[in-house]
């Protein structure tokens, strides 16, 4: 399965999703801990590329933040995903900001054992990122870059939801993708990899 094919994998739960938030807003407990389970790995993944091993602490910080302002949300399960995204990146950079640093070392090297094993062309450089030295090479990425692909396969955001938790325009985020996957394929040896970032639902031509 590769990044074309990821968006419509978590597609998959949306709906499940969509209808537990509902049920959460309603007050119902059981659907919060369904919607939680779903959203949870994806995001705690994405944290670790930007926070490394602080990861649990901030996640749980957006949790709480996720249950106090829940009533406000408004959208369906894949807006939930963007929109839970958006608290955890927030609550991120509210944590590199008082720890004056950067991401440590191993923040993208944990993360990257959560993408999925893709089986395209395109996705050769990512098929290989089982390997030390891919996650070493993934760990090297900008921190644009690296971000922009974490959201797409990790949290399987499309690029305009992606856009909008990183600030940046859509084409930013695309061109920050496709960068950080062939400066993964040339350093693994793709020669063959399609340079291009596939578009997903609700993104422009």
């Amino acid at each position: 399965m590769g990044i074309r094919d990821e968006p419509r994998r978590v597609q998959e739960y949306d709906g499940q999703l969509g209808a537990a938030v509902t049920r959460a807003q309603e007050g119902d407990e059981a659907a919060f801990a369904v919607a939680y389970r779903i959203v949870q790995p994806g995001l705690l993944g994405y944290l670790r590329g930007l926070v490394g091993d602080d990861a649990e602490d901030v996640s749980s910080d957006a949790w709480l933040e996720i249950a106090r302002d829940l009533g406000r949300f408004t959208g369906d399960g894949a807006g939930f995903r963007g929109w839970t995204a958006t608290i955890a990146r927030r609550r991120a950079m509210d944590h590199l900001r008082r720890q004056k640093g950067r991401p440590p070392s191993t923040a993208r090297e944990q993360d990257a054992q959560n993408l999925p094993r893709p089986h395209s062309t395109h996705d050769q450089a990512l098929e290989s990122l089982s390997t030390e030295y891919a996650l070493q090479l993934v760990h090297g990425l900008p921190q644009d870059q690296a971000e922009a692909v974490l959201l797409r396969v990790v949290v399987g955001l499309d690029e305009p939801a992606a856009a909008r938790v990183m600030g940046k325009r859509p084409r930013a985020v695309r061109t920050a993708g496709c960068h950080g996957l062939k400066r993964l394929a040339r350093r693994l040896g793709g020669a063959d990899v399609t340079h291009e970032v596939p578009r997903t639902l609700g993104e422009s031509i």
